[in-house]
C-alpha cells in the first residue's frame, strides 16, 4: 500500500480530465466493505467450490483434463430469441469446434431466458452448482447476448466454476466476421504472429495511480522480480516461457507507440499485448459513453483537468492498417471490458446503487480488435467496472502479481483462454470467503481488522471483475510460433 495510505482506482473523466472517483482512504473502503450484502447462498456455494475449483481438475470427472477442450467440451449459450440472423452467423465456429473435439456429447448449443438466474440456468440443464458435467453443460462456454438481457453477473458467477467467455456485437456481419478469423486461424498453414510478448504501460510523475500500475505491475511482468525477503529473483514472464518481450512504459508509451504496435512494419503483430493505463469513463447519457468508455489513456494526457480525444485510444481510433488477428490482448484499466448499468461497490449502505449507464455494455474497443477487418484478435481479457490499481500491492510485501504471472503464462504456453484466467476465479472465490467470515464476525461484535476487511475487499473486486471477450476454447499456437 503505498504510504500515504490511499486506495487508488483507475479511470479517468473523459468530460472533465479528473479521477473517476477520487482517492479513498481504508477507513471509507472499510465501511464500504462492512455494508456489503450478498444474494442469499451466493458465499455459502462460493466457500463450497473454492476447495474444488482450487483442485487440478477443477470439479471436472476424474481424468477429465481441463485445458483440453476435447476432453472438457465446449458450448455456446444464445439468449432464447436471438436473431436467427445471429446464429447462422455463428453456425461456422460451431462446426468447426464439432469437427474438433469429435464427440457429439460435448459440444452443445444451449438457451439463456432473459432473468434466469445462474443457478436456476445449470438446474435447467441438469447439473448442480459445485459439479461440473461436460456431457450436459461443457467447461467452456461462449455466452453470446446483450449484456443488458444476459447480465454481467450471470457470466461472473459461471466462470467461477467453468471457462467462460462472451460476445456481443451490434451486427451479425461482426459475428460472422469474428467466427472466421478464429477459424482461419485455428486452421492456417502460417501464422500471422510473431512469437513475442509486450507490455505497455503509462506511467505520470503526477498520478500515483500509474505509477503504482506501471513500477508494480508492468515492470515486474517484463522485467521480472529481484531477489529479496527470502526469496530468489523471478524473471519476467515472457523470459519464463521462452517469449521474446518488449516494454513500453512512461515516455514511450504514447497514443502513437501503441498505434506502432498494431501497425508493425513487417505486418507481424506480436502473439500478446498487456496493456496498463487508466481507462476513460464518461457520465450517463453522454455521447461518448458508448464508443469511448473503456478507451486507453496514453501517456500523451497532460494531467489532471485536461482532456482531449488525442490523448486515449478508442475503437474508432484503430486504423483500417492494423493488424492484431491471432493476438490476445489483455487490458488492465477502469471499464477495459465493460460497463454495468449501475455501480457495483460505490454507494451507502442500504442505498440503491446509482446508476451510471442507461444499459451495461461491453467495452467498444474489444468489441474493434476482434472484429478488424484485416482479420480479428483471438480474444481480449478487460475489466468490467473499475480496475482497482491497489490490489497490485500490499503493505511492504512488493507486488503481488503472481496471478497475473499465472494467467499469462498459460496463455504462452498456448492454453484455452478460459482455462488460462482460472486463477483470477479462484482468488475470488478465496477472498469473498474471507471477507463473508470476517463480516460474519463483525456482525458478532469480535474486534477485525479494518485494513485487512479492506484489502481483501479490493483485491476480490478487482479478481471479480475480469471478463474474457471472445470463445473461451481459443488458444496461441505456441509451439508454432516463430520470433
Amino acid at each position: 500500500m503505498p504510504a500515504e495510505n490511499k486506495v487508488y482506482v483507475n479511470g479517468i473523466n473523459g468530460v472533465t480530465g479528473e479521477y473517476l472517483l477520487p482517492p479513498m482512504n481504508l477507513d471509507e473502503v472499510a465501511a464500504l466493505a462492512g455494508g456489503e450484502k450478498s444474494p442469499p447462498g451466493i458465499l455459502s456455494w462460493l466457500s463450497k467450490v473454492w476447495h474444488k475449483i482450487s483442485t487440478p481438475h477443477l470439479g471436472l470427472p476424474l481424468g477429465v483434463d481441463p485445458a483440453d477442450v476435447t476432453q472438457a467440451g465446449w458450448g455456446i449459450v444464445f439468449l432464447k430469441d436471438e436473431d436467427p440472423a445471429v446464429i447462422a452467423a455463428l453456425q461456422p465456429l460451431i462446426e468447426h469446434r464439432r469437427k474438433q473435439i469429435k464427440n457429439e456429447a460435448l459440444v452443445k448449443v444451449l438457451e439463456y431466458r432473459a432473468g434466469q438466474e445462474w443457478q436456476d440456468w445449470l438446474d435447467g440443464n441438469g447439473v448442480a452448482a459445485g459439479r461440473v458435467m461436460p456431457t450436459k453443460v461443457p467447461y467452456y462456454l461462449l455466452l453470446v447476448g446483450d449484456p443488458a438481457r444476459m447480465p454481467f453477473t450471470f457470466g461472473q458467477l459461471l466462470d467461477v466454476e467453468y471457462g467462460v467467455g462472451r460476445l456481443h456485437f451490434d451486427t451479425p456481419a461482426e459475428y460472422a466476421a469474428y467466427a472466421a478469423s478464429v477459424i482461419e486461424y485455428e486452421t492456417a498453414a502460417t501464422l500471422p504472429n510473431r512469437k513475442e510478448a509486450v507490455f505497455f504501460g503509462t506511467r505520470h510523475n503526477f498520478d500515483a495511480a500509474t505509477q503504482m500500475s506501471a513500477d508494480h505491475l508492468v515492470g515486474p511482468l517484463a522485467d521480472g522480480i529481484p531477489a529479496g525477503g527470502g526469496q530468489p529473483a523471478q524473471p519476467g514472464v515472457a523470459e519464463m516461457f521462452g517469449y521474446p518481450s518488449r516494454k513500453l512504459v512512461g515516455a514511450q508509451a504514447t497514443r502513437a507507440g501503441l498505434l506502432d504496435l498494431i501497425r508493425p512494419a513487417d505486418g507481424r503483430p506480436p502473439a500478446f499485448l498487456f496493456t496498463a493505463s487508466h481507462g476513460m469513463g464518461f457520465p450517463r447519457g453522454h455521447a461518448g459513453q458508448r464508443g469511448g468508455q473503456g478507451a486507453l489513456l496514453c501517456q500523451d494526457w497532460p494531467g489532471f483537468g485536461n482532456i482531449q480525444p488525442g490523448h486515449y485510444l478508442t475503437a474508432a481510433d484503430v486504423p483500417a492498417d492494423a493488424r492484431v488477428q491471432g493476438a490476445v490482448i489483455f487490458h488492465f484499466a477502469c471499464y477495459g471490458g465493460g460497463t454495468p448499468d449501475r455501480d457495483q461497490f460505490i454507494h451507502e449502505k442500504d442505498q440503491k446503487p446509482p446508476s451510471i449507464a442507461d444499459a451495461p455494455f461491453l467495452a467498444a474497443l474489444p468489441k474493434k480488435w476482434l472484429t478488424h477487418p484485416a482479420g480479428g484478435a483471438l480474444a481480449c481479457i478487460g475489466h468490467v467496472e473499475r480496475a482497482w490499481g491497489t490490489s497490485i500491492i500490499s503493505g511492504m510485501s512488493g507486488p503481488q502479481i503472481q496471478t497475473f504471472q499465472n494467467a499469462i503464462g498459460r496463455i504462452l504456453i498456448g492454453q484455452p483462454l478460459g482455462y488460462a484466467l482460472k486463477d483470477f476465479n479462484e482468488r475470488y472465490a478465496a477472498l469473498s470467503t474471507s471477507i463473508a467470515n470476517t463480516l460474519q464476525k463483525a456482525g458478532w461484535g469480535d474486534k477485525i481488522d479494518r485494513d485487512a476487511l479492506a484489502t481483501n475487499w479490493i483485491e476480490r473486486n478487482d479478481a471479480e471483475g475480469y471478463v474474457l471477450i471472445g470463445d473461451p476454447a481459443v488458444h496461441l499456437r505456441a509451439e508454432e510460433l516463430a520470433a
